[in-house]
């Protein structure tokens, strides 16, 4: 299983939805990868990795650095969850950024990527390295505030995603079921604003204290 989850504008909740959709994975699995691509999960899950070797070292390391080298470079956050950092420098596409979609494919674990950038107009590598994640995986889950806004950047986002994660703040005219008519993609979870879950990413202990409103809306997910 390999799942990206991305955005069309900053503040989404990208982050904490990738966070904890691979920590319920792990726990019905009995193992997942998180994989950031955006540098928050470390304050998300609470730990130290912001210098962590990760994805950029790697992508960087020019063709004599082993594949093996990407799962070096993993930190155990729990029992069976592991985090791949973003890892120090630009994040790069091109022909080694096919080998790290080949290899998060054919990882035996349910792997779940926090893409991190918005993609919307395609600019940069980081963008361009987000926006292949996306397309390869095998569920795109586009995490969505159902603002006018914002669900014009999807109409013109360069991919189409497979599934709807649509975060609900409380005295917005549009809900879910408007933001999957409006796109015409299935809304695989809706979950509402929960001042419980920004107490406890503030606190680095998402993981440690997984609200239960997020894991049931996140329930179907996969």
């Amino acid at each position: 299983m390999f799942v990206a989850c991305w955005s069309v504008k900053g503040g989404a909740g990208v982050s904490v939805v990738a966070a904890a959709l691979a920590h319920r994975l792990a726990v019905e699995e009995g193992a997942a990868l998180l994989v950031d691509l955006g540098g928050d999960q470390p304050d998300i899950v609470g730990v130290a990795a912001h210098h962590q070797q990760g994805v950029a070292d790697w992508l960087a390391g020019g063709p004599g650095v082993p594949a093996d080298g990407l799962r070096r470079s993993e930190v155990v956050l729990t029992d069976g969850l592991a985090l791949l950092a973003r890892g120090n420098g630009p994040l790069h596409s091109g022909a080694r950024a096919d080998v790290l979609l080949a290899l998060l494919a054919r990882d035996p674990r349910p792997v779940v990527v926090d893409c991190g950038v918005p993609l919307g107009t395609v600019c940069s590598g980081a963008e361009e390295l987000a926006l292949a994640v996306a397309t390869a995986a095998t569920r795109s889950l586009l995490v969505i505030r159902p603002d006018l806004c914002s669900l014009r950047r999807a109409l013109a986002a360069p991919l189409r995603p497979s599934g709807l994660v649509v975060v609900r703040e409380p005295g917005r005219v549009l809900g879910a079921d408007d933001a999957g008519e409006v796109l015409g993609v299935p809304v695989a979870a809706a979950v509402e604003v929960d001042l419980a879950v920004a107490r406890t990413v503030d606190a680095g202990l998402l993981l440690a204290r997984p609200p239960r409103q997020l894991q049931r809306g996140l329930r179907h997910v996969a």
